[in-house]
């Protein structure tokens, strides 16, 4: 990912400008490096460097803002979890861990994202010990370059793989592989229910005022279960029960990139073969401590990886499902204060400082509760929170 003066010097976008999801598929695709994208926090944007760009056309034609993946139709919905072990190591109940470790013990290669050299980057898997730090849900941009051509490579050489991105990354793969004639039947697809994404920028300007370096640290957690706030390194950087201000910002839908707001695939209809999130709502209340998942079935191909993942499947109110999910309905809303958040953060303001501005009366609430809790008036429980409870 490039940024920069180079970025700017040319005003051809790939996509409609500050729409780019930073899905990285143009950069894959492109036979002579002619696209850099910068990353300005509040939106990203594909440029094409007209001194290297030969006109083919494959940047517009990948583009999954250009030219979105056809969608399927749910035909069967589930919740559930999975075994103890893993359902502990998830976000939710472990649907997504469980089919990847299913997938490859079968014999297939799994690509997804997960901690590299401060990026969420993608990578591929074929074994179990190659799949530690996929699990568990990342609340910012990650950078795809690469995966596209591995992924159709692999399918060329006759390998099943196993893809889990959000949407728009999902959508891009698929036109990468169809621009590339690649194999279909190897290819599996699961999307996640994406409320929206900020850029890796953010998370590394918060994480750094709360005293941590990203390209320091092994691992970094956004949630366990139903318990939102970050951990760097297994330790939480605010104490129990309080929301740090970057997952405050963020379930709060104020820091995304601006695609985000308008995004083509937070709807019913889905993008990938099967459709994990949450199971919002659901009436199993005992179970949803400890976190139950969503499973959205789309073709025969979503339905052979839950049941050969050996997950407990539970039927599930799929209009209750939606109605909790507001991203099955329509793309997060855009907060008026978004704007004067991002203005001031451009003006030198700490991130910090930017989202007490916009959430003053939240912030400060957070705050007592952190000071009380050092002090050791109240004891830290876990904070389970919906991302709609806070709007």
């Amino acid at each position: 990912m490039k940024s920069g003066v180079s970025a700017m010097r040319d005003c051809r976008t790939v996509c409609k400008p500050r729409q780019c999801a930073g899905c990285m598929a143009c950069i894959d695709i492109c036979p002579k490096g002619a696209i850099e994208v910068e990353d300005r926090a509040e939106y990203m944007d594909a440029r094409v460097v007209s001194k290297k760009c030969i006109s083919c056309g494959l940047c517009h034609k990948v583009c999954q803002r250009n030219r979105p993946a056809p969608l399927y139709e749910t035909v069967v919905s589930y919740q559930g979890w999975a075994d103890q072990e893993i359902r502990k190591r998830g976000s939710s109940g472990g649907f997504a861990t469980a089919i990847m470790e299913s997938f490859v013990q079968g014999g297939g290669t799994v690509a997804s994202c997960k901690l590299v050299g401060g990026e969420f980057r993608f990578s591929i898997a074929r074994n179990r010990a190659e799949l530690v730090g996929f699990s568990g849900s990342k609340y910012v941009k990650s950078n795809p370059i690469g995966i596209y051509r591995t992924v159709v490579a692999e399918l060329k050489l006759g390998q099943r793989v196993l893809f889990i991105g959000l949407p728009c990354q999902v959508s891009a793969l698929r036109n990468h592989a169809s621009l590339l004639h690649s194999p279909d039947e190897s290819l599996f697809t699961v999307d996640l229910i994406c409320h929206g994404t900020p850029s890796i920028r953010l998370l590394r300007m918060a994480l750094g005022e709360y005293g941590y370096d990203l390209n320091r640290l092994d691992d970094v957690l956004f949630r366990e279960s139903a318990a939102f706030g970050l951990r760097a390194n297994a330790k939480r950087i605010e104490p129990a029960g309080v929301v740090d201000r970057y997952s405050a910002a963020f379930l709060k839908g104020a820091i995304y990139t601006e695609n985000c707001y308008s995004c083509q695939y937070a709807q019913r209809d889905r993008v990938s073969d099967l459709t994990l999130g949450d199971s919002w709502g659901t009436d199993l209340s005992d179970e949803e401590p400890k976190g139950v998942s969503l499973a959205l079935v789309q073709t025969d191909k979503g339905e052979k990886l839950l049941r050969d993942a050996g997950v407990e499947l539970r039927p599930v109110d799929y209009e209750n499902a939606v109605e909790h999910n507001g991203q099955l309905q329509h793309p997060s809303e855009k907060p008026a204060v978004r704007e004067a958040l991002f203005n001031r953060i451009e003006c030198g303001s700490t991130f910090k400082s930017a989202v007490f501005a916009a959430y003053p009366k939240y912030c400060l609430k957070q705050e007592i509760k952190g000071i009380l809790s050092r002090l050791g008036f109240i004891s830290g429980g876990g904070y389970a929170i919906s991302v709609m409870s806070m709007r």
